[in-house]
């Protein structure tokens, strides 16, 4: 590993703010401004090496979506008034605007080039949070993606030669884009938690989808009861996570943080507070470094709560990444609160955390309640899951 900086690589780019859908969509990009000016504040941005890379060409694109998908795009970039349904373009979730290629193409370069750095040995942790669209598939969008950086990264890993690549999506929403994409390749292991196909979109994610024949057990579902808590989302993590990773034995971690899991979230129902989200950023991080000698590709993902826990939480992924945690009750900088009226005319948070110590029991220490939707919804995958990997369930 030469030329190690030892300091963690954040991916950003101001123009990645044009990813814009218009008033009133829910996916507004001032949750990534706001990102950035709260890793600004914090100084973070000198703890880590920040980098810009070129938007994703159609040769990186074409590693996951058909170009015929391509070209609607740019088609619809120039004319939106032109888009075409049937590719997924113009609808509510993905209305087309000017210049849709070109925003999408640069989050995508930036998970790609986060991907190459960690690749090469140029930086141990690479985070993208304006990444992780994990929707969109190689044929359409999907859920507010056009393109699916998320699994582009994964894909340009392999290219440069990745045998075992883990990609674990704690997302509310299942992160059924990249599960397609590596539906039936045996070097890629997905594992999704999100809340049960039942109660949220996609209306995928069941258990028992665990990849084709031929990669049996490569794809990995956690459904969670809607309502499910910090105790829960952190016992069905630390249930699933741990043991696949040492098992699989991946050479790189990509993980995605959409941080639409949380109890203020518009758009989902989990009750899982910002303290609960460090946790995991943590764990990740914990896991990279025991079982991929450190190489970690980090995303954002959803979340619509664009003041209130956006910037905060992704502002803790950075600072893990960076190796400087920022202290859950450290207060926030007044600076940045001036800036979220001034841009929003609303009141920011006040601290770094929700004032919650996440603690949960551990499943194989503590025993399996048969009376429990969440343990049922836990051994439910690992029963599926776990033997392909010469695991007990």
């Amino acid at each position: 590993m030469t030329g190690m900086s030892g300091r963690a690589q954040l991916m950003w780019d101001e123009a990645v703010t044009g990813y814009d859908f218009g008033p009133g969509h829910p996916m507004d990009p001032v949750r990534l401004a706001l990102t950035m000016r709260l890793i600004e504040a914090y100084e973070l941005d000198r703890a880590v090496h920040v980098a810009a890379a070129r938007p994703a060409g159609d040769s990186t694109l074409r590693l996951v979506h058909r170009q015929d998908y391509v070209e609607a795009v740019r088609r619809a970039s120039a004319d939106p008034a032109s888009a075409d349904g049937s590719y997924g373009l113009g609808t509510a979730d993905v209305p087309a605007f000017t210049g849709m290629h070109e925003a999408a193409a640069l989050i995508a370069g930036q998970s790609v080039g986060a991907a190459e750095a960690v690749w090469r040995g140029e930086t141990l942790h690479a985070v993208n949070f304006t990444g992780g669209l994990h929707h969109a598939m190689p044929g359409g969008a999907s859920g507010f993606c056009v393109y699916n950086d998320a699994a582009l990264a994964v894909a340009r890993l392999l290219e440069l030669g990745a045998e075992r690549v883990v990609y674990v999506d704690v997302d509310v929403h299942h992160g059924d884009g990249v599960q397609a994409a590596f539906w039936e390749d045996p070097r890629v292991l997905t594992i999704s938690l999100h809340e049960h196909p039942r109660t949220l979109f996609p209306q995928t994610g069941w258990p028992q989808e665990t990849g084709a024949a031929r990669a049996e057990g490569g794809a990995v579902n956690v459904a969670l009861p809607a309502g499910t808590g910090d105790a829960g989302w952190l016992r069905a993590f630390h249930g699933v996570v741990p043991e696949l990773l040492a098992a699989f034995r991946p050479q790189v971690l990509v993980t995605q943080h959409g941080a639409d899991t949380h109890f203020e979230d518009p758009l989902a129902h989990l009750a899982v507070s910002l303290d609960a989200q460090r946790a995991v950023a943590e764990a990740c991080h914990a896991l990279a470094h025991e079982h991929a000698d450190g190489r970690w590709v980090a995303l954002g993902g959803g979340g619509y709560a664009v003041v209130d826990v956006v910037p905060r939480s992704w502002t803790h992924l950075v600072a893990v990444a960076a190796g400087r945690p920022v202290p859950p009750e450290t207060a926030v900088p007044e600076g940045w609160r001036a800036e979220v009226f001034r841009r929003t005319r609303q009141l920011g948070p006040l601290r770094m955390t929700d004032g919650r110590t996440p603690q949960w029991q551990d499943f194989t220490d503590s025993g399996y309640d048969p009376a429990d939707r969440l343990d049922q919804a836990i051994l439910a995958t690992r029963r599926a899951v776990f033997p392909a990997h010469g695991l007990l369930p």
